[in-house]
């Protein structure tokens, strides 16, 4: 539309800057007072088109608000480095799909190093193609990670996840809440 200077009157935005923006407002009640006593540990992977190509460090900031929100500043490790200057996780732009499994997981090999240090026991990853290249690599070198969606998350903290949108859940969240 931009290329060529076609009229609109929407904007382009990401669901997760609608989170922030949703919870500022007070429109969705979340809060962590689900996860004081817990106290599990999160983590979250900026993906590369939502974070490095599209929106910037500003979603990177709003996606770190709405977690922290939803978890709990103090179960909230970051990622060295993190935003705009996070590493890619390897499994974008087709590499899931084009069959060269060791190459791709040699060059995750460097997010799951950096996801181990962090010490988190979850990892949010808000792209399909992040979420599932993590869990792949988390298998594949022995991790002790679960990676989630950041609306499960966000339904926990509403105390409206359903019973069967746990199933993939580790054992401490998997029947929480129910």
């Amino acid at each position: 539309m931009k290329k060529f200077n076609i009229a609109h009157k929407f904007e382009f935005t990401s669901i997760i800057t609608l989170y922030a923006q949703w919870i500022r407002e007070g429109k969705l009640k979340v809060n962590s007072d689900w996860n004081k006593d817990l106290g599990i540990k999160f983590t979250a992977q900026d993906p590369c088109n939502i974070v490095r190509k599209t929106w910037g460090e500003q979603a990177a900031n709003d996606m770190r608000f709405v977690i922290k929100t939803i978890v709990g500043e103090e179960n909230f490790t970051d990622m060295v480095p993190c935003g705009i200057n996070n590493y890619c996780c390897g499994g974008g732009g087709g590499a899931l799909q084009a069959g060269y499994t060791e190459q791709r997981r040699a060059y995750g090999k460097v997010k799951f190093d950096q996801i181990r240090r962090t010490g988190a026991g979850y990892v949010i990853a808000p792209c399909h193609n992040c979420h599932s290249q993590i869990e792949d690599i988390g298998h594949h070198f022995g991790g002790n990670y679960t990676v989630t969606h950041i609306w499960t998350i966000m339904c926990l903290a509403m105390g409206v996840l359903g019973e069967n949108e746990r199933t993939y859940l580790g054992d401490d969240l998997k029947y929480f809440g129910l």
